[in-house]
């Protein structure tokens, strides 16, 4: 199972704000872990093949030279920052503030932090972050013996004043594991959550729900839901058990408690932090909030994958942040 939990384990992760300023004073310094996490073996020019040191440009920090080819090598190609204008220090500022933030943080709040003096710099570089928040090879949750509880929810506020039943809520499917807890006192048989996934979905049908599901759950697990009709196709695929609820919520307490628990915690997050945020963006900001909760025991690892140094990244662009490609899948408006 391919979980990149302790995959940059080995480089250093600056746990306090003067042990940041002691590892990244400058943009050369940056310069310089970049590199480590792309050799770790030492620089292998990707141009001409040959591995030796490289030459180091003063003037240009994210840049190195071959001393076989004579090509120049940018640190930040594959990367969230590739072809950026903004200094490397300030990307790693922001990347160490996100990922030390709990709760992560709102643009106008990151554009503060770091000083910016316009608000579309802030917002782009975090949305630019999120790409690295999403593994390009992510792997799908569950497994043998591993339980999984899927279920839909709608996020967002109703509208009023539009007829009945008109709103602008936005519809969410997600699936989450549930594991034995490793606690040393035996007598003790509790269960923690395990892997998250979430996805900003546009309706009910079992087409759709079934689709999530194929692509977040291995095949051949066990997974629990409620009886809606959207999954009632699983069973071909998986040890599926439907809990009819019918509006008891000491039904979804005792068989759906972890994902209902998720789906809580992230209305929380998103009134609470974003104060809402933009139907078109919504699934950058489930990622956020899948890759804090898959590393809330790794805070190590979430530095450097934010600055998508694992590579094969592709950030978005500036028309995709505000022209993004229409969908059937999607809503408008506010959530």
């Amino acid at each position: 199972m391919a979980y990149d939990v302790l995959e940059w384990a080995d480089l250093p992760f600056p746990r306090s704000l003067p042990e940041f300023q002691r590892l990244f004073p400058d943009d050369a310094a940056c310069a310089r872990y970049l590199e480590q996490a792309r050799w770790r073996d030492g620089f292998n020019c990707p141009r001409c093949g040959v591995a030796d040191e490289p030459r180091y440009v003063s003037t240009r920090p994210g840049v190195l030279r071959c001393r076989h080819c004579r090509q120049d090598i940018s640190l930040t190609a594959g990367t969230v920052m590739e072809r950026t204008h903004t200094p490397l220090s300030v990307w790693f500022w922001a990347a160490y503030l996100v990922a030390s933030h709990t709760n992560g943080l709102s643009a106008v709040q990151f554009q503060r932090q770091l000083g910016l003096t316009r608000y579309e710099t802030a917002f782009q570089i975090l949305h630019k972050l999120r790409a690295g928040m999403v593994r390009p090879d992510q792997d799908r949750i569950g497994g043998t013996g591993i339980l999984v509880e899927a279920d839909e929810t709608y996020v967002g506020g109703r509208t009023r004043g539009e007829g009945k039943g008109v709103h602008h809520m936005a519809l969410v499917a997600g699936a989450v594991e549930v594991k034995p807890s490793e606690t040393k006192d035996k007598r003790k048989k509790s269960r923690v959550a395990g892997r998250l996934r979430l996805m900003h979905i546009g309706n009910r049908k079992g087409e759709t729900l079934g689709g999530f599901i194929a692509a977040n759950v291995a095949l051949g697990s066990s997974i629990v839901t409620d009886d809606w009709g959207g999954y009632a196709g699983l069973s071909k695929s998986y040890d599926h058990t439907a809990v009819p609820e019918r509006g008891d919520p000491d039904v979804a307490e005792t068989y759906l408690p972890f994902i209902h628990l998720v789906f809580s915690n992230l209305k929380t997050w998103l009134r609470g932090t974003h104060h809402g945020v933009s139907s078109q963006h919504l699934q950058a900001y489930l990622n956020e909030f899948v890759f804090r909760f898959n590393r809330r025991f790794y805070p190590f690892n979430a530095f450097p994958s934010l600055l998508g140094i694992a590579g094969d990244v592709c950030a978005p662009t500036y028309d995709q942040f505000y022209h993004p490609i229409s969908s059937d899948t999607t809503s408008s408006g506010r959530v």
